[in-house]
């Protein structure tokens, strides 16, 4: 499979008029987010704690982590949002996807939006 990419803005909950928007890849290997740093700085994001993660080659790291609105393909989702270092690829991961009812379709590379959005029974 190549690489599916999407159309994503990261907004401030607490200042909703503050956004950054950029192009993203799907990374369904992931479950967060991640964006760069200074992206999130000049949204008046600021780190809400710390999160082990382990990236692609096996190496554990520890890296800064916020809370966002995500907004695409005309869904907001809330997640958590990774600070990247400068240069940093943007990436929206599996749970955002998840989230606002997506999948990712291999063969045609793009999200698929499912039919409806998975619940347990609730009540």
């Amino acid at each position: 499979m190549g690489a599916a990419y999407v159309d994503v803005t990261i907004r401030n909950p607490a200042e909703p008029q503050r956004s950054w928007t950029g192009r993203f890849l799907v990374d369904t290997g992931a479950f967060d987010s991640l964006v760069p740093r200074a992206h999130l700085q000049e949204i008046g994001l600021k780190p809400r704690g710390r999160r082990e993660y382990v990236l692609a080659d096996g190496k554990l790291v520890s890296l800064d982590i916020t809370i966002a609105e995500i907004e695409f393909e005309g869904e907001v989702v809330g997640g958590t949002i990774v600070y990247g270092n400068e240069g940093a690829e943007p990436l929206i991961g599996v749970t955002a996807l998840e989230s606002g009812g997506f999948e990712v379709d291999p063969r045609n590379e793009e999200l698929k939006r499912l039919p409806a959005v998975l619940l347990k029974a609730c009540g």
